[in-house]
């Protein structure tokens, strides 16, 4: 049986959800209390009454949109038992990223790592920890499809991951700083390449 959730609960979610966009688009500094009292319709006191501060509800959001980011990648990736074809769904992914209504912001990693970087230790903690786990998750899929005899035994799994990572953060900085999708295409495209060039 599912365990009721509090009131409390209920309106700590919906603040989240509702200010996710706000804070992936607009940045920490960028979001004002007003973007959150207009995004939830409630008053300063209501949003203060179920978080400390502005940095409070700001933590919350990143978890939330990483992890979203990390289930919509996860659901696809297991979808599919070949790790080239796992491997493949990151190039996929981001390069349709406008069809997917949580990324069109943009990365939740960059957006607070470029911004979060000198001026607010917690979240520049929390962007650190995301790209740790995203670089290890690479990392793994690489060592799995190693072991499974999918991907060449020479392949370095470190070496791809910081690869990968690097092109998608990148393109996407591209992508989001012109507005257009040319050189996020060329990445992901060169990205597809690389996966399939460590086919065994």
């Amino acid at each position: 049986m599912p365990v009721p959730v509090s009131k409390a609960e209920r309106t700590k979610q919906f603040i989240i959800e509702k200010t996710a966009p706000i804070f992936n688009e607009k940045g920490y500094a960028g979001t004002s209390l007003n973007d959150l009292t207009k995004a939830t319709g409630l008053t300063k006191g209501s949003i203060y009454g179920n978080f400390e501060n502005k940095d409070d509800v700001a933590l919350a959001v990143f978890d939330y949109n990483y992890n979203r980011v990390v289930e919509y990648i996860k659901a696809k990736s297991q979808a599919t038992e070949n790790s080239i074809e796992r491997l493949l769904v990151y190039p996929d992914v981001y390069r349709n990223y406008l069809k997917t209504p949580f990324l069109q912001p943009g990365c939740p990693i960059l957006n607070t790592a470029t911004e979060a970087d000198d001026t607010h230790p917690l979240l520049k903690e929390k962007a650190a920890n995301a790209l740790a786990f995203w670089k290890k998750a690479v990392e793994n899929q690489i060592k799995r499809g190693i072991a499974r005899g999918e991907i060449k035994a020479d392949a370095n799994p470190t070496e791809i991951a910081v690869i990968l990572i690097s092109l998608i953060e990148g393109a996407f900085m591209q992508a989001k700083v012109t507005g257009r999708t040319v050189e996020l295409k060329i990445a992901m495209d060169y990205l597809e390449k690389m996966i399939l060039s460590l086919k065994k």
